[in-house]
């Protein structure tokens, strides 16, 4: 799962947004990672951990300085439409992205921490040219080595790559389960994506898991024709609180 794009930019400079954290996200810490010596910074954000079906989604987006499209916040202040208009000015507009993903195989394997390693790894090696940091949201570094990374609680609120991130990321991992429904309607997967919902705890009851369920998470002990096909959970190495 791979999605790509790279043009001539500048590293970050003085064209930043200037407005407060708290209102829009800014350049201040791919800012402060340049201080430390940090030409190329990129934003990482994932999509998809606490699903019941479907892949984890990580995306990583470098920036050039300039001002991002109007209205640029984390994916989950913004309506559907929003997010697919917005993400539709950024493809052209970041100066280098690219997705990763992990599947539900690969989660079932490995555990969360690992899986989203995975899909992280991927998605910054499918970069242009690699960053010399990682701004990665959240207080949990599930990267880690070879990549120099600063973790911050929501960033994708205050750091313009990270923004950039999560809803590239989001939108592409809705299309993804969108792309699904013709094949297994009863689910609902155009709505709710893999989260749970009553149309898909429905469909579940009824008709089990898909080839696109996690099967080593707990919601299949709640269905009682079903939860002989739980997995094995992977040791606690591969686990990370999912809040």
């Amino acid at each position: 799962m791979a999605e790509t794009s790279a043009t001539p930019a500048p590293a970050v400079g003085a064209s930043a947004a200037a407005a407060e954290p708290s209102a829009v996200p800014t350049y201040g810490l791919e800012r402060e990672l340049q201080r430390g010596g940090a030409v190329r910074v990129a934003g990482v954000d994932e999509v998809g951990r606490g699903a019941w079906a479907g892949p984890v989604v990580v995306c990583a987006a470098v920036t050039d300085g300039t001002d991002p499209p109007e209205g640029l916040t984390d994916s989950k202040k913004l309506t559907p439409q929003r997010r697919i208009g917005i993400a539709e000015q950024l493809r052209p507009w970041v100066y280098d992205h690219a997705v990763g993903g992990a599947e539900p195989e690969e989660i079932d394997e490995l555990g969360m921490t690992r899986a989203l390693r995975l899909a992280a790894t991927r998605a910054l090696e499918a970069l242009a040219a690699p960053p010399d940091a990682v701004i990665l949201d959240g207080k949990h570094d599930y990267l880690g080595a070879p990549w120099r990374v600063r973790t911050e609680i929501q960033a994708d609120l205050t750091s313009i790559a990270v923004a950039a991130a999560s809803v590239l990321a989001k939108v592409h991992r809705d299309a993804f389960m969108a792309g699904l429904h013709p094949e297994f309607p009863d689910y609902g997967f155009d709505t709710c994506v893999g989260y749970p919902s009553p149309v898909h705890r429905s469909a579940l009851a009824e008709f089990g898991p898909t080839p696109h369920h996690r099967m080593t998470w707990s919601y299949l002990d709640d269905l009682p024709e079903w939860r002989h096909l739980r997995k094995p959970r992977p040791d606690p190495g591969g686990q990370i609180p999912l809040l």
